[in-house]
This record gives C-alpha cells, sequence and structure tokens, in this order.
C-alpha cells in the first residue's frame, strides 16, 4: 500500500498512514521547515525498520541547540538516511507551472520503490481561505484569496494517478466559502476525476484525540468500486481528562526551555492507549514561550476562575491597569485555561504560534501558555515527533496539522474497505 500527501505540512495525516504500514512515496509541502520535519519523520520510520533507533534518539538531544549546531548535527544524521527516503519529502510549492516537476519526482519515486500505481491521495489546501475566522481577518480580500482554487490542482493529480482513494481534509467553513459555490464546483471536479465522493463532518474528539475539532473529510472512491459508507468509531470521544496528557511532564516556567530529556511521572494509561508516550521516549520541544508581567497576571486570573469556579474570565471584567486592547465589546474569551478537568482541550490552531493567551496551561504554579509539546500532544502527536525549525514554527506546523490518532483511523477503515477490493 502507498500513498502520496498534498499540502503535506507536519505530516500528522501521514502519520495515521504510516503507522499502518503504507510506504509514502512522496509528500508535497512548500514550507521549509514543515518539509525538514517531514523528511526526519521517514527517516525515524527507516530507522526503526532498519532497528537504529538509537541513532533517532541521539539526533532529537539536539533540539535545544543554536539554529547554527542543530543544522550542523541534521546534516550529519541525514548522511545515514538513504537518498531514496530524502527525496520522498518535495519541498515545493504546488502550482500549474510546477506540475511537470512534481509528476517528475514522484514518478521517479514510483520507480525506486516498484510501484506501478499510487493506492491513496491524501492532504488538504491550506484552510485560511475558507475558515470562517479568516474571511473575518482578511475581509473583501479574501475573494482574490488564490488558495480557494487550489483543490483543482489537487484534481490534477487524481487525473495523473488515478489512485482508488482519496482523502481531502480542511475547515467547515469550505461549505459556505463563496456562498457555496466553492463547495459545488469541488464537488463537481472530483467527480469529473472519476470519483464517486462522501463527504464528513468529524470532529477529532470522537476518534480519542483530547481536543474540540471539526473537520471535513472528503472521502473519493474511484467509479466502479463498490465500497460500504464509512464507520465511526463504536466508542465515541476521548474518556481521559485533559490533565491525563499533561501530568507527567516536568514542571518549567514562562520561558523556560526543558533540557534533561527525563519525564516526572511513567506515562499514564491516556498516554498509553493513544500511542503518544511509551517507555523508550525522550522528552522533547518542552519549551514554553516567555510572557511579561502584565500577561503573567492575567493568566493567573483566569487558572483561578476555572479552577475554582469553572468560570471563564471576560476580557472586560480584567482591572483596568490589565486591559491594553481597545476593543472590550467582543473576543473577550481571548485569554482561555486548557481546562486539565475536561476531556477535551480548545482547538489548537496556527494561531499559537503568535502568543499563547487563548491556551494557558491550568497549573497554577507553573503559569504560562502551552509548551511545544504539550500542544503537540493534544494534537495526538507523539512524544517521539521531532520538529523542526523554530519555536514559532513548531508551534504553527502544530495547529496546521491533522491529529495522527484521527488520522490512523481514516488509514485503518480505508485499508479494510477499500484497498482489498
Amino acid at each position: 500500500m502507498n500513498y502520496l500527501d498534498l499540502f503535506a505540512g507536519a505530516g500528522g495525516l501521514s502519520e495515521g498512514f504510516a503507522r499502518l504500514g503504507y510506504k509514502g512515496i512522496a509528500h508535497i509541502e512548500s514550507n521549509k521547515s514543515a518539509a525538514e520535519t517531514l523528511e526526519t519523520r521517514m527517516a525515524y520510520y527507516y530507522l526503526k525498520e532498519e532497528n537504529k533507533l538509537d541513532i533517532y534518539r541521539e539526533y532529537q538531544k539536539t533540539y535545544f541547540l543554536s539554529v547554527k549546531e542543530r543544522r550542523e548535527q541534521r546534516e550529519k544524521f541525514l548522511e545515514k538516511i538513504p537518498s531514496y527516503i530524502k527525496n520522498s519529502v518535495i519541498n515545493c510549492e504546488i502550482s500549474y507551472e510546477n506540475l511537470p516537476f512534481l509528476f517528475e519526482k514522484i514518478d521517479k519515486q514510483l520507480e525506486i520503490n516498484r510501484g506501478k500505481n499510487l493506492d491513496v491521495i491524501i492532504g488538504g489546501p491550506p484552510c485560511q481561505a475558507y475558515s470562517v475566522i479568516g474571511r473575518s481577518r482578511t475581509g473583501s480580500n479574501n475573494n482574490n484569496d488564490k488558495r480557494h482554487y487550489l483543490y483543482k490542482l489537487y484534481v490534477e493529480f487524481l487525473k495523473k494517478y488515478k489512485p482508488k482513494v482519496f482523502v481531502f481534509e480542511n475547515v467547515p467553513g469550505i461549505y459556505t466559502a463563496k456562498n457555496g459555490k466553492i463547495f459545488e464546483d469541488i464537488q463537481e471536479k472530483f467527480d469529473e476525476a472519476g470519483y464517486n465522493i462522501q463527504s464528513f463532518d468529524f470532529n477529532s474528539f470522537d476518534f480519542g484525540v483530547p481536543q474540540n475539532r471539526k473537520r471535513v473529510i472528503i472521502m473519493g472512491f474511484k467509479k466502479g468500486l463498490n465500497v460500504d459508507d464509512f464507520k465511526y468509531p463504536e466508542n465515541k470521544g476521548n474518556i481521559y481528562m485533559v490533565e491525563d496528557f499533561l501530568n507527567d511532564l516536568p514542571s518549567i516556567k514562562s520561558g523556560e526551555v526543558y533540557k534533561d530529556f527525563k519525564y516526572r511521572n511513567k506515562p499514564t494509561e491516556a498516554l498509553l492507549y493513544t500511542k503518544i508516550r511509551d517507555k523508550e521516549d525522550l522528552l522533547t520541544h518542552h519549551i514554553s514561550r516567555p510572557n511579561n508581567d502584565r500577561d503573567l497576571n492575567i493568566y493567573r486570573i483566569a487558572v483561578e476562575l476555572w479552577n475554582k469556579k469553572d468560570e471563564r474570565l471576560k476580557y472586560s471584567d480584567l482591572p483596568d491597569e490589565l486591559i491594553t486592547h481597545k476593543n472590550t465589546k467582543s473576543f473577550l474569551d481571548r485569554f482561555k485555561v486548557v481546562a486539565g478537568d475536561l476531556n477535551y482541550s480548545q482547538t489548537i490552531v496556527a494561531h499559537i504560534a503568535k502568543d499563547g493567551h487563548y491556551y494557558i496551561h491550568p497549573n497554577m504554579e507553573e503559569n504560562r501558555s502551552l509548551s511545544i509539546r504539550e500542544a503537540a500532544r493534544l494534537q495526538s502527536f507523539p512524544d517521539n515527533y521531532f520538529f523542526e525549525g523554530s519555536r514559532t514554527s513548531n508551534f504553527t506546523q502544530i495547529g496546521n496539522a491533522v491529529p495522527p490518532l484521527m488520522a490512523e483511523y481514516i488509514a485503518e477503515w480505508i485499508k479494510e474497505n477499500v484497498l482489498i477490493i
């Protein structure tokens, strides 16, 4: 079984398929840091197959080094990885101009891997043009956003490689973009490419992810295949508390980088069940962004209000000396605690890269926003997932990702109900 990942990001969707033994023929991603994260992840799977994970674990220990030192260590690490593994990640923008180049790269990877056809194409174009929040921020400029039409490029890959099935992921706003005309055209283009489609409104929480995250998943099946309807998990929902995904991590303060690689406690049942942590893991990326005194005072108020009264902080209720925004009529929940005593967090989005005010850690003593590793866990990324690039880039990659746990369920269903046909 093999797959092609388009608009791959940091590889959350790809991770679900790779876990089940699917072969990643190619992953296309325009962002350099995200592409490097994918390259490192493909190296992980190669080393795991070769029983050489000790090489990977040594590389994990470079995460807190300077940019120059990390770059040097990365080059040494990648020297131990075959070219066909590294070449499976193509750091390139998907555009009509680049299609011949991309097709050539993919064809070469198929030849190297002795694959005649692609079984599955996965991925989803950037969602900012479709999201309701994104539209409100860009206003009238949204109509000119070229990202509205990236699905047409996705279709070009379907026409070229004719996989049995594809998985197209995006936000619920795709239904209403341009008054619904975008979604109508998407359905039409997929039909013309030779696919029957099923559209689903998923919440990653239903698949065991400790997060309230709504997404649209479109599955396309090659016409002529007799495929049963997709089945949701029988036991819906994450059954653990958010604190079960955080409490084994060492306590750190605002602006601190944890460098010891050791956990505070043994993995919880929640972490083992969701495959986020195992007994061999090293702790990396437990990094918290720095905050000024005003923000830390607000964090204390927000955490105390939630932990003692189960109430959310309204920005307009803060003392005057802590209010710096003129707008006190809307976006009143701009400071929000990730509640440890609920079994889901708020949606982790890319804005977490700009500030952590919407993702305040529930422990008053730590008084900070989520670390990179904590945000990754709430997306169900395993602790052995190594994010390349800066702290800001890491948060962006995580916020834009598909939760691997949800992706794995989709991959398993396709494996059992489509690829055996």
